[in-house]
């Protein structure tokens, strides 16, 4: 049976890698956001188009770009701590 103590600590590493897992798309996601609306604010464009599809490309291009940390971040943190309480230890 595991203690709570491991549970919550794992639980509480679980979210902190999700946090920065999530921080490159996010942060460019806000970025280009306020840009974008910036942009339609100051020349009066009120396409819907316009708000989705560059936030999209810079969304895809820093996913792509931090795939590898990504990937590098998940599998530590399975090695670490997921699979030694699987194992048992």
């Amino acid at each position: 049976m595991m203690d709570d103590v491991i549970f919550y600590d794992t639980l509480r590493a679980g979210l902190w890698n999700a946090v920065l897992i999530s921080t490159p798309i996010l942060a460019v996601a806000l970025v280009s956001g306020l840009l974008v609306g910036l942009f339609q604010a100051l020349t009066s464009i009120q396409e819907m188009t316009l708000t989705f599809v560059p936030k999209l490309v810079a969304i895809l291009v820093v996913f792509w770009g931090s795939m590898g940390f990504m990937t590098e971040t998940l599998v530590s943190f399975f090695h670490t701590r997921v699979i030694p309480l699987i194992a048992g230890g």
